[in-house]
């Protein structure tokens, strides 16, 4: 499969993602890192002390997703909501200097707190993860105001990702409202949750990774048959037009309409940290589609895009010069 992408292609829908622009729904979230060494155990418990170095946040969830677009070099609008708190004016500066542009599509809902994940690193390893958040949907008069905004953005777009982290800001309503309007003139990709996984509707693209392909579909093993059988019963149950099901190391599954699946193997090199490879690759698909490439062409870029960021530690991103070398 790999080898249809020439490096003349790879440059060719670069370059067209550089005029492209996306919108982005979805949960926002504040990536905290906390990077350090162990030389030893606590005497209060069996757990490593961290001897703290740095510190370092990165927008993350829907906000990486965007951060990601930028990297490739496109547009991007992001709408979701931050609280009216510290992380939230943390978060909102950290997207203006990604992006460049301002946020006026970002609610402040001030009854729910901006979404926190801190992490503690040592010597490249994840020693243990903290979450601050509330995962109640947001309610009615947030939802309008949603609403409102991705009718607003979309007007001007070439495609929609959906990044549902099922912290309660992607919608039942919000999707069955926005869905069907953006699907007649774009591309619809969505990263999927769960529980709201039948109002995922209509779609161009869902991408599930494997254990929430399998859960859904009620199967088990993590062999290809059983992806395989995931995957049509992912679209034969949405209708949709693709579904991708990433495997971390062993790669992709590509299922388009009725036709065969592919298997793309992984492009990774050396893992070091997944966090975020999901949010490169929607990002990467949306922008190649948005582009004018094939669901295949967009799949292989996708799965250059998630070697990069895996072979970082942290949230990262992969650029459009990383993007072209990985193909030389």
């Amino acid at each position: 499969m790999l080898s249809h992408l020439s490096q003349k292609r790879v440059s060719e829908i670069l370059q067209n993602i550089a005029d492209r622009r996306l919108v982005v729904l979805g949960d926002l979230m504040l990536d905290e890192f906390v990077w350090g060494d162990v030389t030893r155990i606590s005497p209060e418990a069996p757990v490593p002390v961290v001897d703290i170095r740095r510190e370092s946040v990165h927008p993350g969830g829907a906000a990486n997703v965007l951060a990601n677009l930028v990297a490739l070099g496109a547009q991007a609008t992001l709408i979701g909501v931050i609280g009216g708190d510290s992380a939230g004016e943390r978060l909102r500066a950290a997207l203006t200097q990604i992006s460049g542009q301002a946020d006026d599509f970002i609610v402040v809902d001030r009854s729910r707190p901006s979404t926190i994940k801190t992490r503690i690193i040592a010597h490249s390893q994840l020693v243990v993860r903290a979450d601050r958040e509330l995962k109640t949907p947001v309610n009615g008069e947030i939802e309008e105001k949603i609403i409102s905004n991705l009718k607003n953005a979309l007007k001007d777009a070439q495609a929609l990702i959906v990044s549902d982290y099922d912290k309660g800001v992607v919608t039942q309503r919000i999707l069955g409202e926005i869905l069907p309007l953006a699907y007649e003139h774009m591309p619809v990709l969505i990263d999927p949750k769960l529980r709201n996984f039948d109002s995922y509707r209509p779609a161009t693209m869902i991408t599930p990774n494997h254990h929430e392909a399998l859960r859904v579909s009620n199967l088990e093993e993590n062999s290809d048959d059983n992806l395989h059988l995931a995957a049509r019963a992912i679209r034969n149950r949405l209708r949709c037009d693709s579904v991708l099901i990433t495997r971390g190391d062993k790669g992709m599954l590509l299922l388009e309409g009725d036709g065969e699946p592919i298997y793309v193997e992984t492009a990774a090199r050396e893992v070091f940290d997944v966090t975020g490879a999901g949010d490169t690759v929607i990002a990467t698909l949306g922008a190649a589609l948005a582009a004018g490439s094939t669901l295949v062409e967009a799949a292989a870029l996708a799965n250059h895009a998630a070697g990069i960021v895996v072979g970082k530690v942290g949230t990262a991103t992969a650029s459009a010069a990383e993007l072209t070398a990985s193909f030389q």
